[in-house]
């Protein structure tokens, strides 16, 4: 009988670190531990993965190519899905559903970005933001 036991000492690809990602309109963040080489495609599926994992509400649906990761401190420009997260070099991020338009040429619905999404995406957080700093 052979015992098999992975070895402890495996060389890591690239640094290891912990991130928090918010969902817009769910209670709290989500924490993973992502490498600084992962694609934002991948920490973006990670994110929808656990989220649905941990049953939160509202329910958000499993595919990535409908979803954005913003860096908040950064601006309001989403992330390219082709990045390294590691190039960013934040650990907070947010996770925002794309808005959805019509299709002219298949009557369906899709997400695409839009200049209006982006601002009023732009106009919630600063809302946000003002609604948590105090003037003495």
């Amino acid at each position: 009988m052979l015992n098999y036991k992975q070895k402890k000492n495996q060389p890591v690809k690239g640094k290891r670190f912990l991130i928090s990602v918010t969902v817009l309109g769910s209670a709290g963040p989500i924490r993973f531990v992502v490498n600084e080489e992962d694609l934002v495609a991948a920490v973006i599926e990670t994110a929808l993965k656990s989220y649905a994992r941990e049953g939160r509400i509202p329910v958000l649906g499993s595919n990535l190519n409908h979803f954005m990761l913003y860096c908040p401190i950064s601006g309001t420009e989403a992330l390219s899905p082709w990045d390294n997260i590691g190039a960013v070099g934040v650990r907070n991020f947010m996770l925002c559903k794309k808005p959805l338009t019509e299709n002219a040429i298949d009557g369906e619905k899709s997400p695409t970005v839009s200049r209006k999404a982006a601002g009023s995406w732009k106009t919630w957080f600063h809302k946000s933001l003002s609604l948590k700093i105090s003037s003495h």
